[in-house]
Formats: structure tokens, C-alpha cells, sequence
């Protein structure tokens, strides 16, 4: 048991508790948003909706998630789903070992509960892919146990709450939110009580523009009541993206088909196609296997690099593309697109390539960047 003094949390008695909890599921009952997911209470529909809601707004998340069960309708079907098809149903959504680890999660539900969802927290907190705060989530909403689901929102509330002086951001500091939100969790509607802070979360109680005084919890919040609201939560900046330049290699044979690359697992991208693409970091490393004479250097670009790398000679252009950009959580991408044209021949087998016409792009799933890339080129 966490002593809410050694932190200087003031915790409330048991009859302010009762009291927090009666003024927010009034609130709920009267302001919750009507959601796909909320009116059910099957777990694995719980569950893709969570995870699709992690860094993703809930205006985006509706078409995914009606989508992916019309497709993968059961946890069998997930299990069992090809890679491509999976990818394709995520098109889109970022963050893409979420959808991987949800089918290894699948897999271990066939393989450890007899292909039904499990209904313990521990349980569930054994599948891959998901952490505590989702556990929390599916238990208390599907199951009705009383464990709280501690998200960003969910702290940001607490910390404005109890006036709680510890980072947010930092993963050492969760236990203390955790410890506060077990004390206060309605244990007879501990589904509501949890998506109740969620929606304050979202809303009222925002990041970038806080209503306050409109807040249904604001005479228990000691931020609100001393006036020390923009104090809190405490948070220190993230850090920025690491800028990275990257060329995209534009190459249409004969017939008006273009070379696409799959990105092998592990990469950044993984398991999607894409225009081939290079760092030019790696470009760099590759010229530096040859001698550094000026006159090489000028000859051996970037593209001297592709047709080493892909065994193809293709005539280039001199079209000019403006940059395009890409932010990842990590990466900010600066992409330069190069166009290239080539007689169609066999293809590398080291490597996952393939000719595809423009028609059948759809049949191949692509992530962000490249479709930035295609909407570019075929604009220009």
C-alpha cells in the first residue's frame, strides 16, 4: 500500500470518496459520448477498440474499428489472419506493432484459453501487447473488476486533482497514480468510472485547452480550489524527433508498372510496400567503399547506390520533386523523391520486389509515407 503523505498527497475519507464517485457517474450517465465499442460488453471488441485508441483520436478510430471486425469478425479469424491483410485492415493507423502483438495476442488466446478471451486481469495482463492500462480498461469494462486503466488523460485529472507533483511522463512515477486511482474506483461500476475519466480526460479536462470551470469534479480538485490549475500535471518536454533524410527511388519500366519494395520485420515499416527507399546515412556508408576521389564521388550518387544495390540501370530523370514530410514519434523524414526509368527484368531475390501498376496499389498495404509519396508523383 502506496502512503499518499511520503508523495504529499492528501487522500480524501471514505465518505468524500463515496461522494467524488456519485458526482462523476452522474455526470457520465448524462455527458457520455455514444460510442461503437460502449455498447457492448464483449471483451475482444473492448480490446480492439483500446488498442486502436492508443495515439489515435476516437473520429479516427470509429471507421478502423467497425472495419476490422466486418474483417476479423472473431479471435480466430484474427489468429489466422495473413500478414497482408492484417497490415491493410491498419493501413493508416501508425504505431504497427499494435496490430502485430494483437495477433499474437489472438494466437496465444486460441493456444492458452481455448480461443476465449480471458477473463481475469491477470490473465489478460499475460497476453502480448497489453500493458497495465489496458488490462484495466477490459477488466473493469467487460468484466466489471475493479481495476483502474491509468492513461495519460487519466493522470493528467489526478495530478490537477491532488495537486500530485511528479512527472506524467516519467514510467517510474505511474505506481503513485495507480495507487490513487485503486483508492478511488467505484467498485460497483468500475467500467463507467474508469471510461468516465476518460471522457473528462479528453475533453474537459484536456492537454492544450482545459475548461476548468465547466469541469462536473471541479470542488473536489485542489488545483481548481488554491488556483494552482496551469501548475499541473508536471511534465517535462519530450524530446524532439531525430531529423532524417531519406530518397525514395521512383522506378517505372516499360509498361508503366513501378518497383516496389516490401520492408523486411523489424525495420521501421516492416511488412509494408513502398517505393524503394534509402537513408542517406546508408548512402553515404555505401560511398565510402569506393575510392574517395572527387571525380567518383560525382558519378557515384545515390543513384549509383540503387543500381548497385538492385542490380537495375534505369535512366534517370531530371524532374524535381519539392521534399515531402513525415514526423514519426522518433524520426522526422525529409523525403526526396528520384525518378527513374528501366526495362522490366528479373528481379533481385534477396530482396521482396515486385512490378505493380498503379491500378493495383490498392492490393498492397502502404504506410503513411508512401502514400504521401504516390500522391506527390503522380500530382506533380
Amino acid at each position: 500500500m502506496l502512503d499518499f503523505k511520503e508523495y504529499g498527497i492528501e487522500m480524501w475519507d471514505e465518505e468524500k470518496i463515496a461522494s467524488f464517485r456519485r458526482t462523476l457517474l452522474t455526470w457520465y450517465d448524462t455527458e457520455k459520448r455514444d460510442l461503437p465499442w460502449r455498447r457492448t460488453t464483449d471483451p475482444y471488441h473492448i480490446w480492439i477498440s483500446e488498442i486502436m485508441l492508443q495515439q489515435t483520436q476516437v473520429v479516427t478510430v470509429i471507421p478502423y474499428y467497425e472495419r476490422f471486425l466486418d474483417w476479423f469478425p472473431t479471435i480466430e479469424k484474427l489468429a489466422n489472419a495473413p500478414e497482408e491483410r492484417l497490415l491493410k485492415a491498419w493501413e493508416g493507423l501508425g504505431y504497427y506493432s499494435r496490430v502485430r502483438n494483437m495477433q499474437k495476442a489472438a494466437q496465444q488466446i486460441m493456444t492458452d484459453f481455448d480461443g476465449k478471451f480471458p477473463s481475469s486481469h491477470k490473465d489478460i495482463s499475460k497476453l502480448k501487447g497489453i500493458g497495465p492500462y489496458t488490462a484495466g480498461a477490459i477488466a473493469s469494462i467487460a468484466f466489471g473488476i475493479p481495476e483502474p486503466a491509468v492513461d495519460g488523460n487519466v493522470m493528467r485529472v489526478m495530478a490537477r486533482l491532488f495537486e500530485i507533483d511528479y512527472d506524467i511522463g516519467d514510467p517510474k512515477n505511474r505506481k503513485i497514480f495507480q495507487a490513487v486511482m485503486e483508492k478511488l474506483i467505484d467498485p460497483d461500476r468500475p467500467g463507467d468510472f474508469n471510461q468516465a475519466l476518460m471522457d473528462l480526460g479528453t475533453n474537459i479536462e484536456s492537454a492544450k485547452s482545459p475548461r476548468p470551470d465547466d469541469s462536473p469534479i471541479r470542488f473536489f480538485c485542489a488545483a481548481y480550489l488554491h488556483g494552482t490549475y496551469d501548475k499541473y500535471p508536471v511534465k517535462a518536454p519530450k524530446k524532439k524527433p531525430k531529423p532524417t533524410q531519406i530518397q525514395a527511388f521512383i522506378i517505372q519500366n516499360e509498361i508503366g508498372e513501378f518497383l516496389l519494395e516490401k520492408n523486411t520485420e523489424g525495420r521501421l515499416l516492416g511488412g509494408f510496400w513502398s517505393f524503394p527507399i534509402m537513408e542517406t546515412d546508408f548512402i553515404s556508408k555505401q560511398l565510402d567503399l569506393f575510392e574517395s576521389v572527387d571525380a567518383v564521388l560525382e558519378t557515384l550518387s545515390q543513384k549509383a547506390v540503387f543500381e548497385q544495390e538492385y542490380k537495375l540501370k534505369p535512366v534517370w530523370s531530371k524532374q524535381h520533386f519539392a521534399p515531402i514530410k513525415h514526423t514519426f514519434s522518433h524520426q522526422k523524414w525529409t523525403i526526396e523523391l528520384v525518378e527513374g526509368f528501366a526495362k522490366k527484368a528479373p528481379l533481385l531475390n534477396n530482396k521482396k520486389l515486385r512490378w505493380v501498376a498503379p491500378a493495383n496499389f490498392e492490393d498492397y498495404p502502404m504506410a503513411a509515407p508512401q502514400k504521401k509519396m504516390v500522391q506527390k508523383y503522380f500530382k506533380n
